[in-house]
């Protein structure tokens, strides 16, 4: 089996998460500056077997699209031409950076690392990709 990579696009930094071979688990990867990530993808993708993306999508609390909808939708179009191959889904984000705040403070993590932006963006992925795998295999 090949892994679910999901995506939680930011303006600065977009947080990746995957899914292990089996699809079992979906764990935090990284982190890259957002210019940087058709180049990280295109490189992990080379080196994993990766089937689809899921792609963070993001929405107010009212279910209407949020302001940087339309960067997503338009990092979404780019990349299903880069990866023509490959399924992108999307997915509900709402609340997913606020759930990571949460348990990165319960998980005892030091003050100084909680500041840590990158770790929020891809603590959010895994939780993307977490309830896109219980909505769809679980």
């Amino acid at each position: 089996m090949s892994r679910i990579l999901a995506i939680d696009y930011g303006r600065k930094r977009t947080g990746i998460a995957v899914t292990d071979p089996l699809r079992i688990i979906a764990s935090a990867l990284t982190t890259v500056p957002t210019g940087e990530v058709f180049a990280f993808l295109q490189k992990y993708c080379a080196e994993e077997a990766v089937e689809s993306f899921v792609v963070g999508l993001p929405l107010y609390p009212d279910g209407n699209p949020a302001q940087i909808a339309g960067e997503v939708d338009a990092f979404v179009n780019r990349l299903r031409k880069l990866f023509p191959e490959k399924e992108v889904y999307r997915q509900d984000e709402r609340y997913t950076s606020n759930e990571a705040k949460r348990i990165i403070l319960e998980s005892g993590v030091k003050k100084q690392k909680r500041r840590d932006k990158a770790l929020v963006d891809k603590v959010a992925a895994a939780l993307i990709l977490e309830q896109f795998m219980e909505e769809n295999y679980w």
